[in-house]
């Protein structure tokens, strides 16, 4: 599969090769939704915390006699029946961590690409740097490229100045190539690789 590559001011600098074992593949989504599920699942906190009827500090005195009261027949004021008491089944601290075979994990890495790839939102450019860290002069390269929604993913290093620009634009995310997840390429409507990046991808997956 050959692509284009251009420049960030826009102008064309020849093109690439796409390997079809990475970008040529029918995506699947049940294994992008797998490890989309995985990765939710994994960044949430699980600190959530409620108090049970052991952790209440109110007396455990029985508050009225077994019998003769005509009412339900209650002891501890700690359980759940009442306010102030403790919560059954209360949510508690813990991991919601899912496990997710590594060979399934890069498989959709490679359909979310391919994914990409086939609905024309995938973009090459020579590379990812400015001279200086203007946000507005990006926006301009962003605009003439037709970008408003991308992730963009460099080689193992991030240019400062570029990086620092593109902080300040919404729905821009930059992200070295260790970085490159199912999620984030899903979440944003481009995906911008530089040639850098397209070396590293091509020697993970070979």
């Amino acid at each position: 599969m050959e692509l284009k590559v251009t420049t960030l001011e826009g102008k064309a600098a020849g093109s690439v090769q796409l390997s079809d074992g990475i970008f040529g593949l029918e995506p699947r989504k049940d294994i992008i939704q797998r490890c989309v599920q995985w990765q939710l699942n994994k960044r949430q906190a699980g600190t959530h915390k409620a108090k049970d009827r052991a952790e209440i500090w109110r007396t455990g005195k029985k508050m009225y006699k077994q019998k003769g009261t005509g009412g339900a027949r209650h002891g501890s004021a700690r359980v759940p029946q009442f306010r102030g008491g403790g919560r059954a089944f209360g949510p508690v601290v813990r991991s919601h961590a899912t496990d997710l075979p590594k060979k399934v994990r890069a498989l959709a890495l490679r359909h979310a690409l391919s994914a990409k790839a086939r609905d024309g939102s995938l973009i090459v450019i020579e590379k990812a740097a400015l001279d200086a860290a203007k946000t507005k002069a990006l926006v301009g390269h962003f605009s003439g490229l037709g970008v408003t929604s991308a992730l963009i993913i460099d080689g193992a290093e991030l240019n400062t100045s570029f990086a620092s620009a593109a902080r300040n634009i919404p729905n821009i995310d930059v992200l070295p190539i260790q970085g490159i997840n199912v999620y984030d390429i899903l979440r944003r409507e481009k995906l911008v690789l530089t040639k850098a990046a397209l070396d590293a991808l091509e020697a993970r997956f070979k």
